[in-house]
């Protein structure tokens, strides 16, 4: 089972990935994890992208689809995999496809996970950080016992700055200009489902499930 999971900040794409990865026996495998451990372990990979970071320039592409390359010839994949992160835009679908195409596989499905823009406005404007404990709060789906205190640590509670609305808007905006033609890529490679992702955590994992039911192997 090779699959890619796609949608908008506050989708709950990480927690989705971790439960249907779990369900299906296959890793998650998520960009911000392979750059941490290519930098954290000083491999060659992450010693070019750590030189990039101390320049204050961005890691080029090739370095992390050279990242995801190797973790992809790694054994536990062999099986399949989910894919959170990547890609995030056509020429990284278009690359992952060659990459799969040289170790003689594809991938079966992409899984979008569809939520209204402003419910994912007050998915994460919502949230509020404690700035002891760095816990988080959120002042609608899991509020503190008093308001702007951290029920753990009695921490004041914050509200990030990319937490905050206009921040969110953009991210959003951003994230339509590029994903928008990637959804529309898997749509014609015909691997393209989409399943609403609002409401409880484990419905959502539900919906998953029964949609990626047809494709199991």
């Amino acid at each position: 089972m090779r699959i890619v999971l796609v949608g908008p900040p506050g989708a709950g794409k990480g927690t989705q990935a971790q439960f249907i990865a779990s369900h299906l026996a296959i890793p998650k495998i998520s960009t911000g994890d392979i750059f941490r451990y290519n930098v954290t372990r000083g491999t060659p990979l992450g010693r070019q992208a750590r030189d990039y970071m101390g320049r204050g320039d961005l890691v080029p592409d090739e370095i992390t689809i050279a990242m995801v390359r190797d973790r992809l010839s790694e054994d536990d994949a062999q099986a399949g995999f989910l894919l959170d992160g990547f890609p995030r835009n056509v020429p990284q679908a278009e690359t992952l496809k060659k990459m799969l195409a040289e170790l003689d596989t594809r991938l079966i499905v992409v899984l979008e996970l569809v939520v209204d823009e402003d419910e994912v406005v007050r998915r994460l404007s919502g949230r509020r950080t404690c700035r002891r404990c760095e816990r988080v709060w959120h002042v609608l789906y899991d509020p503190p016992a008093r308001e702007g205190v951290c029920d753990d640590c009695g921490g004041e509670l914050f509200q990030r700055d990319d937490d905050r609305e206009e921040t969110i808007r953009h991210r959003l905006e951003v994230y339509h200009e590029q994903t928008a033609p990637l959804v529309a890529f898997y749509a014609d490679e015909g691997i393209l489902i989409g399943i609403d992702a609002t409401g409880p955590v484990e419905e959502i994992t539900q919906r998953a499930l029964a949609a990626l039911r047809p494709f199991v192997r």
